[in-house]
């Protein structure tokens, strides 16, 4: 899952960052206004995590802006201000959750995890997708009930397949969202048809009916029953 943080203090951006990372997110950064419209604008993300002070315009602007762009991301705002004003009017303008500053990184992962849950998987916390189940609190993932020992990457993989299924994702879209940003800028893909060669041959080993089917010069598509 990839995540973009906005937020224009560098040490708490930072810290984020890095704490996000070890959570197993894909994570990006800007530091103002401008940085973040243009991200947002140019790739996806699953969540994005937005302070309303920014240097160089206003957050809950950015916010009503993306939203009327027909922003589908979830939105955290993370604010040093408190009052219960700025609290509704934040959720108002289109945010799924607000969290103020200080706050502790246990509580922004639970957040995390319940507005991308609520979003995309249904409030479950578990994808069942024909005979495999990946549950990504856990990272882990199941074919008939026995579980399937994948590496960081074919998880992630998997997990964003399984999100999407009978969708063709292109490759680089594949690769933006389980890698990060900019990684469309690579040559080739080589190492996206290694990661998938692998996972392929681990979910058949394991007897999964959902098949990862290569489209052409085109991408991939999970072909789910």
């Amino acid at each position: 899952m990839k995540i973009l943080v906005i937020e224009d203090d560098p040490a708490l951006r930072g810290i984020l960052k890095q704490s996000l990372e070890r959570e197993r997110y894909v994570v990006e950064t800007a530091a103002g206004y401008r940085e973040a419209l243009d991200k947002s604008e140019t790739y996806q993300y699953d969540c994005l995590l937005l302070d309303i002070m920014l240097p160089d315009g206003n957050g809950l602007d950015l916010l009503a802006r993306l939203k009327e762009g027909g922003l589908q991301e979830k939105i955290i705002i993370i604010s040093a201000r408190d009052s219960l004003d700025d609290k509704v009017l934040g959720l108002n303008v289109g945010a799924d959750d607000y969290l103020a500053k200080p706050f502790h990184l246990a509580e922004l992962n639970a957040r995390i995890r319940s507005v991308t849950r609520r979003g995309r998987e249904g409030g479950r916390n578990v994808i069942e997708c024909g005979n495999i189940k990946v549950y990504p609190d856990d990272y882990r993932v199941e074919v008939d009930d026995a579980e399937v020992e994948l590496n960081r990457k074919e998880f992630d993989i998997l997990h964003y397949f399984a999100l999407r299924p009978n969708r063709l994702l292109g490759k680089s879209l594949l690769a933006e969202a389980v890698w990060g940003d900019h990684i469309d800028q690579v040559d080739n893909f080589d190492f996206i048809y290694a990661q998938i060669k692998n996972l392929r041959g681990k979910l058949r080993r394991a007897g999964a009916l959902p098949e990862i089917k290569a489209v052409y010069g085109m991408g991939y598509k999970f072909i789910a029953p």
